[in-house]
């Protein structure tokens, strides 16, 4: 889910900021995005992250409770190169 955030910084940072993102055919919040999680890589490495779209979708389907999916998917592997 994105999150508006608002910045407050020095007006040329920022037209440089626009002009490198218009180069790389990026936007700002992408590149400020791209930047956080560089800094922070270090210290979010054991974490996994889930795309926007994957978290979207999660609750979706109802499964059983007492469903085991392992063995689900086995046998759909079985399934499908059998």
């Amino acid at each position: 889910m994105n999150t508006k955030l608002t910045l407050k910084l020095n007006k040329r940072a920022i037209e440089r900021a626009k002009k490198y993102a218009s180069k790389n055919k990026r936007s700002l919040s992408v590149l400020v995005e791209n930047y956080f999680n560089l800094i922070t890589e270090e210290e979010n490495k054991d974490e996994l992250e889930i795309s926007p779209n994957v978290l979207e979708l999660s609750g979706i389907i109802k499964l059983p409770k007492n469903i085991d999916l392992k063995e689900t998917y086995g046998k759909h592997l079985e399934e499908k190169y059998l």
